[in-house]
């Protein structure tokens, strides 16, 4: 053990409170302990600003610095005891600092000496000029090689602008894929299937019951080469929908006069022009917009065509291929057709006759989609008041028995509802009987100049009533006494008139009863 290297033993004092003195009593006074500044400054002093860190330095001198240690023992443990507050125990290290700082500034005033030419001027010596006489080919090869090398960093910083530049404006022109989705998710239902991304496009969520799918998938577009100059409708996201959703669709509505032989009707291809889309409006929601647009018209269609087939009336309705046939009159006849345009085929049926003009009844397609979607909204509603578990929810009289109770009919009347063909039915007779009056009254005020016939239409219009005020009057002194004032009150298949002294008279749809009436009145004045 005595052969081996020498062992470093750190000795602390140990933390028990020294005894300060011992009263006659025995009561002992304990040195208060040092408070932690005085501390850390007791542990400043002990630095050793001239100790190297070489390790042979600490080999040699680590024999004469324990002895400086064991000697500085004492004194900290006499100084611990009698502890001085009035010296500083800063003050070392202020000292080592302000010596280090005067070394660097020292260093520092050197450089600055050696760099700057204003505090040092070193003067040339003279020599002989034809001496360091260079060539002046040389002197045009550096200067070459100099402009060479300077051109040569220009260029490469020049290079490395016009790619940052045309990366800037390859990233503005080219839409991030993930924001792109992220905008057509606040649009559309989306939810990932695999490693797949599926939309919806029908009314489901809005109580639709039409059985069709409607789902599209999101895409990647990848068809344009990025090496190229991307162009300014680019769009990274792109929408693949069903093939049977493809093009544009609407439902026709239109009253014509009955056709001579049901086999000569056919597939209807009519089309409107598809609409302008606004700028800045992305391609996929054009394309998903038309393809729910379809989906819609489907949907009514196929509701018509299940009720045509149902409903039992004195004309059976008729459902060829993609119309359906109604008869509201006599030798009139109802059509309601959908027509879908896909793009590939355009195949129009020629016919010999002139083109006729548009008469599709806009009104009534309106109407079409706004029924459909008030259907919705009652298969959405999921608002059930309470009810009896073992009966029919509705009067009372429904669930009772004996004498007082609802027989089959009467139940059968209560749950009658009309569907879209009724009402889309009635509504087609209404306007074609009030166009028809309007033609009628207008063409007997202008056949017939006195007494002079005028109509007032009113604004306000129910889809199955409307009202007009004939005013007949005469010319002359007496027209006062002879005004006529009639209230035309036109229904779904017959048209009550009011007179000025509350008589009323109902006439039929027939336009002959109508003029036939008109005439009489008219006829009240002398000639």
């Amino acid at each position: 053990m005595s052969g081996g290297p020498a062992v470093r033993v750190s000795i602390e004092s140990s933390c028990e409170k020294q005894v300060q003195e011992v009263a006659l009593d025995g009561t002992e006074t304990y040195v208060p302990p040092l408070s932690m500044s005085q501390n850390l400054a007791k542990l400043a002093q002990r630095i050793d600003f001239s100790q190297g860190s070489d390790s042979e330095e600490d080999g040699t001198e680590g024999e004469p610095r324990d002895r400086e240690w064991s000697k500085q023992e004492p004194e900290e443990e006499e100084g611990t005891v009698k502890f001085q507050p009035s010296l500083w125990p800063w003050d070392s290290v202020r000292n080592n600092l302000r010596s280090a700082l005067t070394e660097m500034c020292v260093l520092h005033d050197v450089l600055s000496v050696v760099k700057e030419k204003k505090y040092m001027a070193l003067d040339p010596v003279s020599q002989d000029p034809t001496a360091g006489k260079t060539p002046q080919v040389f002197q045009l090869i550096s200067k070459k090689k100099s402009l060479g090398t300077a051109a040569q960093l220009l260029l490469k910083g020049a290079e490395k602008l016009n790619k940052s530049v045309a990366e800037n404006q390859e990233n503005r022109r080219q839409r991030d894929f993930n924001s792109e989705l992220l905008r057509l998710r606040s649009q559309w239902k989306l939810r990932k299937v695999g490693d797949k991304i599926l939309g919806d496009l029908s009314y489901r969520s809005a109580g639709s019951l039409f059985p069709h799918h409607g789902t599209f998938e999101v895409i990647k577009n990848t068809d344009i080469d990025l090496d190229k100059k991307v162009p300014e409708d680019y769009c990274p996201l792109d929408v693949q929908i069903p093939s049977d959703l493809e093009g544009s669709a609407y439902i026709k509505v239109s009253i014509q006069k009955q056709a001579p032989d049901i086999g000569d009707l056919g597939t209807v291809n009519l089309f409107r022009r598809p609409p302008k889309t606004k700028a800045g409006t992305q391609l996929w929601h054009v394309k998903l917009e038309a393809a729910q647009n379809v989906l819609l018209c489907k949907e009514i269609f196929a509701q018509l065509s299940r009720e045509a087939v149902q409903i039992k009336s004195q004309i059976p309705h008729i459902v060829v291929k993609n119309q359906i046939i109604s008869q509201p009159f006599p030798g009139l006849q109802l059509s309601i057709s959908l027509c879908h345009f896909t793009g590939e085929k355009k195949n129009h049926r020629a016919s010999p006759e002139k083109p006729k003009s548009d008469d599709h009844l806009y009104v009534l397609e309106h109407n079409l989609h706004q029924m459909m979607r008030e259907f919705h909204k009652q298969q959405l509603s999921s608002v059930v008041m309470p009810h009896p578990a073992s009966a029919p929810f509705g009067h009372k009289r429904m669930r009772l028995a004996g004498p007082m109770a609802y027989d089959k009919a009467e139940i059968s009347s209560l749950q009658q509802s009309e569907g879209l063909l009724e009402k889309i039915i009635k509504q087609a007779k209404h306007i074609f009987l009030r166009s028809r009056t309007a033609r009628t009254i207008d063409s007997l005020a202008i056949r017939i100049e006195d007494p002079q016939i005028q109509a007032h239409w009113s604004n306000i219009n129910d889809v199955y009533e409307s009202s007009v005020k004939v005013l007949i009057t005469s010319q002359g002194y007496e027209q006062i006494c002879k005004s006529i004032q009639l209230q035309l009150n036109i229904g779904v298949e017959q048209i009550r008139v009011v007179h000025r002294d509350g008589r009323v008279v109902t006439l039929s749809h027939q336009e002959q009863e109508l003029l036939d009436f008109l005439l009489s009145q008219v006829s009240q004045f002398p000639d």
